[in-house]
């Protein structure tokens, strides 16, 4: 090399931070025009504004004020841990947030999001790097992938950008583990992944044998028995290292609802719906639509699924170039595997647990190496990138024929089968301005030293073009509907005065999701999916439905009071709505802000009350062969199971009932299983058919007061748990609307006491008759133990690491 040409290379800006430095850049420019509109504080639409920033912003207050692991303002309460670490807990980029004011954190979404595409960026050209044939063409694979379709979507989602952000690390360990012989960096980037976010982490195994095991096949990977139980130790090591959050978190999920539910027969080979084929694959070719907003295959499974492979400006042409000249190669048979993956639901959902439900969040790690294929189909002159081009083009052409077919709906003649052509046509012909720009850059730019510089430049043009326009489409539609967000919930739920001093919770009508995080009250108005299980046990019991969030109707008036609801909010354009549908049961106008009615519930009881009835929660199993020994484990009832076997009428039961009127009846009478009212029965009267058939408003309010007078004379709760006194006239069982967790201890005058869970997923304990102290202590299960051998790992890695630089440095003094 020339003293001129090594000059010349030497005042080249480093790789690293030009990757960096660009995607953040190109963040910067896409999210600016909505800082403008927004006035700082960014608002794009559903789930981001409903759970990132409040979740963002409440768990900055409650990692700095809060001395324990329960959030009472996480729906009826749920551990902080296996409620967050999904979403925030174990990233990095959360904890930097922790570094600002509480107040600050909303307006630190754009700025998080800059560094998020600068970290995917700096993060995919360390990786690319070992491939490319020079600095420039790195840099570009690095912008391809930070700019992705997929990042681009999934800002919606926002905590899947920390993934996008952090999987290279990953594959750039293993690589210079198997390559170049560099121990103990996979173990750390393994841990930051699995700590970060678990459930994709189980992606991320999958596809990690996957990209191993072909690269070994193609020989690629060269590895000896040795090396590979090396590498097998710095796996497990990783695992231990990340393994935090891990254990409380599979110890939570395993009673989750929400991830038992398998596909079965032809739902492993085949998708329901022969259009989700056609979205699968014009996922490769077409800009993303917004996640709610799905244009053209609306059959298909693809609302909030993430499915898009979509490289800015190169479309799949690089990647079919590549794959048609390289066909033997490691990246051509990887991505043939995934499009397999991607096209059998059996496959698919190998990312995902082998969950039923569909979706495309593992998409990135593909689009990765699609990066890493047009990485090199562009530096390598031998490849025809035109070869790649020409197909690419007529399929995209083609899919215009979905916006052009002619339809008939009720005697009525239309063009096309999109839902809206003209956000079709933004679509469609931005994919197209993108292919013409990478067919320009290629006619006449190929071959000179511009090539990249153009190239690049076109990227970070068309990047912030569609992803302007992507995340328009998704904002825009819900600007009325979001006008009050930030006066709400920024200024008027944050500011509330609603009272300190005594424990309740709130419930809003027709406010923004998540309204209490915004206030710290615990609401049950509440939209978050990782909850304590019993929530999702008890709620359907009383006719409201717990998937993704728990929103009870309005209807049940009962399960406020059941609930300790004193106050409900209301914005200022739905006070007379509100008054006028609700005000007759028990809500009275409080006070009100600029933005904000507040309504008290006169029907409120305290937390800690008593029952003089109990209900039956559900009848016994059948007596049949299969159901037996389940049915003796429900039916030691005593009477009630005595009465089934003399033929005498059966036991009144909760699950009974109507299912609107259930509330009412909690409000009446506790709910046990019949092993509980074998213990407990004697303490209280079993409730009969006479007191079922009067569950009406004026019932109610009777039973509230009834409730009221029995109730704790004070309750006290915080992050570790809660205390609470109460006299009673007897023995009795005190009943919390607490959710039922393993990882609650109770005493009762500091004696240990047994929780019970009761109506389902709520809980109860014994106390004597007089004056009690009750305690509820809370640790996350499992946290413990896998904070131990998290601590136990990083000494192991620790020594590990001191051993490696020992040996290395005794081989330096052998060789000399």
């Amino acid at each position: 090399m020339s003293s001129l040409a090594k000059q010349k290379q030497e005042k080249q800006m480093n790789g690293y931070l030009l990757s960096f430095g660009v995607c953040a850049a190109a963040a910067f420019f896409i999210f600016l025009p909505f800082l403008v509109v927004d006035k700082g504080l960014f608002q794009y639409c559903g789930d981001f504004n409903s759970q990132q920033i409040p979740f963002y912003t409440y768990m900055n207050g409650f990692v700095k004020n809060s001395a324990g692991q329960w959030s009472w303002e996480t729906d009826l309460g749920t551990s902080a841990v296996n409620s967050y670490s999904f979403y925030l807990y174990g990233s990095p980029f959360f904890w930097l947030t922790t570094l600002l004011p509480q107040a600050w954190v909303p307006f630190s979404m754009v700025p998080m999001f800059m560094l998020k595409f600068g970290v995917a960026g700096l993060g995919a050209y360390t990786y690319l790097k070992r491939y490319s044939a020079g600095r420039n063409y790195a840099v570009i694979g690095a912008c391809l992938y930070a700019l992705s379709g997929f990042t681009v979507y999934n800002t919606f989602f926002n905590h899947f950008v920390d993934c996008i952000a952090l999987f290279p690390f990953l594959l750039w360990a293993l690589d210079s583990y198997v390559y170049d012989g560099v121990r103990g960096v996979f173990p750390l980037a393994v841990a930051v992944n699995l700590l970060n976010n678990y459930f994709f982490f189980a992606g991320q195994i999958v596809f990690l044998f996957l990209y191993f095991f072909i690269k070994l096949l193609t020989g690629e990977y060269r590895i000896t028995p040795g090396r590979f139980g090396r590498l097998a130790f710095e796996s497990l090591l990783g695992v231990a290292l990340g393994c935090m959050f891990l254990w409380p978190a599979v110890l939570c999920l395993k009673d989750n609802p929400r991830t038992v539910d398998l596909s079965s027969g032809f739902g492993f080979l085949l998708y329901g719906r022969v259009q989700q084929y056609f979205a699968i694959l014009a996922s490769l070719f077409l800009p993303p639509d917004p996640t709610y907003l799905p244009n053209i295959f609306t059959d298909a499974v693809v609302k909030h699924t993430s499915m898009t492979a979509f490289l800015p400006v190169v479309s799949c042409a690089g990647v079919w170039a590549y794959m048609k000249a390289r066909r033997k190669s490691a990246f051509t048979k990887i991505m043939w595997a995934c499009l397999i993956m991607a096209l059998v639901p059996v496959l698919n959902s190998a990312f995902y647990a082998l969950n039923s439900s569909y979706y495309a969040r593992w998409y990135y790690m593909p689009i990765l190496i699609m990066c890493a294929a047009t990485m090199q189909a562009l530096q390598d002159e031998e490849i025809d990138l035109m070869e790649g081009l020409r197909p690419v083009a007529v399929v995209t052409l083609l899919f215009a024929v979905f916006a052009l077919v002619p339809k008939q709906e009720d005697g009525v003649w239309s063009l096309g089968v999109v839902k809206e052509q003209s956000q079709f046509w933004l679509t469609y012909l931005t994919a197209v301005l993108g292919l013409l720009i990478f067919y320009g850059v290629i006619r006449w730019c190929r071959g000179h030293e511009k090539f990249t510089r153009v190239l690049l430049a076109g990227i970070l043009g068309f990047s912030v073009f569609y992803s302007v326009a992507h995340i328009a489409l998704g904002k825009f539609p819900q600007w009325e509907g979001d006008a009050n967000y930030r006066s709400e919930c920024y200024v008027a739920a944050r500011n509330n005065d609603l009272p300190d001093d005594h424990f309740y919770r709130i419930d809003s009508y027709d406010c923004y999701d998540n309204i209490g995080l915004w206030m710290e009250k615990p609401c049950i108005q509440f939209f978050n999916s990782v909850v304590t299980p019993s929530i999702m046990d008890f709620y359907p019991r009383v006719g409201v439905k717990r998937d993704v969030s728990s929103k009870p109707d309005q209807k049940l008036y009962a399960l406020r009071g059941l609930l300790s609801v004193e106050y409900v909010v209301v914005p200022q354009d739905k006070m007379s709505e509100f008054t006028e549908k609700w005000g007759a049961y028990g809500y009275v106008y409080d006070h009100e802000d600029a933005s904000l009615v507040y309504f008290r519930n006169e029907n409120y009881v305290p937390m800690g009350f008593t029952y003089d009835k109990y209900i039956l929660l559900e009848a016994p199993l059948p007596e049949t062969e299969e159901g037996v020994d389940a049915a003796d484990a429900l039916t030691e009832a005593g009477a009630a199971q005595d009465a089934l076997r003399a033929g005498e009428p059966a036991p009144v039961t909760l699950m009974g009932l109507a299912e609107d009127s259930r509330s009412n009846m909690l409000m009446r009478a506790v709910a046990l299983t019949g092993e509980q009212i074998t213990k407990y029965g004697y303490l209280m009267e079993e409730a009969t058919t006479a007191d079922t058939a009067n569950l009406t408003y004026e019932a109610y309010v009777q039973d509230a007061a009834a409730r009221r007078a029995t109730a704790s004379t004070s309750f006290s709760a915080d992050g570790t748990g809660f205390t609470a006194e109460i006299t009673l006239e007897k023995d009795n069982l005190v009943f919390f609307s607490v959710p039922y967790d393993e990882g609650f201890t109770a005493t009762v005058n500091g004696v240990e006491a047994e929780i019970e869970r009761v109506d389902g997923g709520l809980s109860a304990v014994l106390c004597p008759a007089g004056e009690n102290t009750i305690v509820f202590s809370y640790e996350t299960p499992g946290l413990k133990l896998s904070t131990g051998v998290t601590l136990g790992a990083i000494l192991v890695w620790l020594g590990y690491c001191g051993f490696i630089v020992f040996v290395e440095k005794k081989k330096k003094q052998e060789k000399h």
